[in-house]
C-alpha cells in the first residue's frame, strides 16, 4: 500500500503560480512512477504530468506543456508540481497517483493509488 497526500492548493489570480506537493507514505517511493491529474466541476479526471521512479522520463498534457513543471526528491518521498502562469480554466482538484509504470501514463485506470486532492481556484 501506498498513501498519498496532496498540499499547497488554493485561491490565485490568473496568471499567479502555485505549488502543490504530494507526500507519500507505505511502500517503497522511489519504485513508484508518478502522476498530477486534475477534475474540474462536471468533467472527467484529465491527466496533467506523470514522472517515473528516476525523473528520466518525463510527460505533460498539452494544456500545461511550459508553464507546469514535475519533480520529485526520492529522498524526501514527495512529489512536486510547480505551476506557472496559472489560467482561469486550470481550475480544478488536483490528484496524485503512483504506479509501477509509466506505459499508459495518461489513463487513471491504469494507476494504483489516489490522493484525496487538493482545489486549486485560479480567478480572474
Amino acid at each position: 500500500q501506498v498513501q498519498l497526500v496532496e498540499s499547497g492548493g488554493g485561491l490565485v489570480w490568473a496568471g499567479g503560480s502555485l505549488r502543490l506537493s504530494c507526500a507519500a507514505s507505505g511502500r517503497t517511493f522511489s519504485a513508484y512512477s508518478m502522476a498530477w491529474f486534475r477534475q474540474a466541476p462536471g468533467k472527467e479526471r484529465d491527466f496533467v504530468a506523470a514522472i517515473s521512479w528516476n525523473s528520466a522520463s518525463i510527460y505533460y498534457a498539452d494544456s500545461v506543456k511550459g508553464r507546469f513543471t514535475i519533480s520529485r526528491d526520492n529522498a524526501k518521498n514527495t512529489v512536486y508540481l510547480q505551476m506557472n502562469s496559472l489560467k482561469p480554466e486550470d481550475t480544478a482538484i488536483y490528484y496524485c497517483a503512483a504506479d509501477s509504470n509509466l506505459f499508459e501514463y495518461d489513463i487513471p485506470s491504469e494507476y494504483d493509488y489516489w490522493g484525496q486532492g487538493t482545489q486549486v481556484t485560479v480567478s480572474s
